[in-house]
């Protein structure tokens, strides 16, 4: 009788460990699935600011901006202290 106890606990053992290497095999592959997503949302954010870059850099360009912007450094520069 202790012979088959010992089987089945054996075998148990066995079933758990083929089931937490299965669970673990899927797990690693789930996150390898997921390593490209963080590339593209870098890529994402990356579009995102070289497009907000050149919003900016045509709003500094303006006329406007660029007389006003030139106004206020002669007006720091003549300043009386």
């Amino acid at each position: 009788m202790n012979g088959t106890r010992g089987t089945r606990a054996t075998s148990r053992c066995r079933r758990l460990r083929g089931g937490l290497l299965a669970w673990a095999r899927g797990v690693r592959s789930a996150a390898r699935k997921d390593a490209g997503m963080v590339t593209s949302e870098y890529a994402v954010g990356l579009i995102a600011a070289v497009g907000f870059a050149g919003v900016l850099y045509q709003v500094v360009t303006s006329d406007v901006v660029q007389s006003t912007l030139q106004s206020l450094v002669a007006k720091a520069l003549h300043g009386s202290f």
